[in-house]
């Protein structure tokens, strides 16, 4: 029998799958009762926070995420904790200082982080520098995310030679992050064949169920030497999720690849989460539309979000009828704009230029001032150039920038620590006030009366107002 190489799992039901499916709407509570069980599987990792959900949690649940994670990292006596984090963006859409970046990975691994996976929307991997080094200062796991996207810049030639940059800068690990489910099997194979010759770093690979082919990727990818592999428990597996948990354990199941992780654990997982998504399907939270195969995914190499994008923008404009001719414009926009992955917020920049550049008849006629600010270069450089003529219409004369964009970003730290001092409980608010002021600052409030709601609570029971 071949050597064994077990294949690690790492489990995203605590963050990407909720994510994917039910718009990262479960709440701490939700998680907390079955921690115990997950801590007993045997999972590489639990990806448990970041993305979307401190948003989310602030904004619709109106939790404080911090305080999640340290409920969870409570919870976890044996598994590591996993989280995604958007380079120089954090967990915000645009650009934060340094010293903001240096603060906010600092804080994370102090309140139990213990991989941080970064990634940047262009694959620039000067906007991921400062996470990186401030995650090997504060000894956390680093690792640095691939974008996967198709297009003529993106050769296994690019692949390999990021590969052996992003281990040049430190970088403990490297993730192949298809965001869109574009990776096919075979690709899958070529793709962690040839990363494997360009760097020594374990590969993980990150995929959605989009597009139907992801189990198939993931099973040629580990054949091929993909070290780990990320998956959803069944209930929340699948559609615009990862492929589930339990299929992939069992597919390897007495081979050289075999996980090792209990079964039995995971069927307690699932039964666990089931009647949690059939409450979810129930009340409108899960979508049938999310939980199919959408093959428009790999027909127009457009991810699965960015399509709804595009019909609901139609809808809104009274041109339905235009939906295959921004389709085919997507790709122009898109090479016309250097070829940038498309994934947030590029994603959302190149299609509703499409959308203009059809509607009003007339090509970048109209552009707003994200797709300024992407040719102005304040997102970081694409992998090819952009179209000169389409530059022109679209800044004009203004001067583009070739620096690295956080380097005109003025240290800001001190002025969210003034901003916020009023509200301020805790060193963390510090940071979730400068990613979202507003809805920190909603937040905050809502949590001051909640706590004088209990302080009144308390002095009336004190003062005789309760029975004992």
């Amino acid at each position: 029998m071949a050597e064994k190489r077990p294949v690690k799992i790492t489990e995203t039901i605590l963050r990407d799958a909720h994510q994917s499916l039910i718009a990262t709407r479960m709440p701490t509570e939700k998680m907390l009762p079955i921690i115990e069980t997950m801590d007993k599987v045997g999972y590489h990792a639990v990806e448990c926070w970041g993305g979307a959900t401190f948003d989310a949690s602030l904004r619709f649940l109106k939790e404080d995420p911090w305080e999640r994670l340290r409920k969870i990292r409570d919870g976890f006596k044996n598994t590591k904790l996993q989280m995604l984090f958007r380079g120089q963006n954090i967990l915000g859409y645009s650009h934060y200082s340094d010293d903001v970046v240096e603060y906010f990975v600092q804080k994370s691994l102090a309140n139990g982080i213990d991989i941080i996976r970064i990634f940047d929307c262009l694959n620039d991997l000067r906007n991921l520098e400062t996470a990186v080094k401030a995650s090997n200062k504060e000894k956390g796991h680093a690792q640095v995310a691939l974008s996967y996207t198709l297009g003529d810049a993106y050769t296994l030639d690019y692949w390999k030679d990021t590969a052996r940059r992003i281990e040049e800068m430190g970088a403990d690990s490297l993730c192949i992050k298809d965001m869109a489910g574009l990776l096919t099997p075979y690709a899958a194979k070529e793709l962690v064949t040839v990363l494997k010759e360009g760097t020594e770093l374990p590969i993980e690979l990150h995929t959605h169920y989009t597009s139907g082919v992801a189990s198939m990727t993931y099973l040629k990818a580990v054949e091929a030497g993909c070290d780990i592999i990320d998956t959803a428990i069944s209930p929340f597996a699948l559609g615009t999720s990862q492929p589930a948990t339990e299929v992939m354990v069992e597919t390897f199941k007495g081979t050289e690849y075999d996980t090792g992780l209990d079964q039995k654990a995971l069927k307690e997982i699932a039964d666990y989460f089931q009647p949690y998504r059939e409450e979810c399907i129930e009340n409108g939270l899960m979508s049938t539309k999310v939980l199919g195969v959408d093959i428009n995914t790999l027909l127009y190499q457009v991810p699965g979000g960015m399509l709804s994008n595009l019909v609901s923008q139609l809808h809104e404009m009274n041109a339905d009828d235009k939906f295959e001719e921004v389709l085919a414009e997507v790709p122009r926009v898109r090479k016309d704009f250097g070829e940038p992955p498309l994934v947030t917020p590029s994603s959302q920049i190149v299609g509703t230029q499409a959308v203009l550049n059809v509607v009003l008849g007339e090509r970048y006629k109209m552009v707003n001032q994200q797709a300024k600010d992407l040719v102005l270069g304040k997102y970081g450089q694409t992998v090819k150039p952009m179209n000169e003529e389409v530059v022109k219409k679209c800044i004009g004369d203004e001067e583009r920038i070739t620096c690295r964009p956080a380097d005109l970003i003025e240290p800001s730290l001190e002025k969210f620590e003034k901003e916020c001092a009023q509200w301020k409980q805790q060193d963390e608010d510090v940071l979730t006030y400068a990613l979202f002021p507003q809805v920190a600052k909603d937040f905050f409030e809502y949590r001051d009366a909640q706590q004088k709601k209990v302080d009144n609570s308390i002095a009336d029971k004190d003062n005789g107002a309760y029975p004992a």
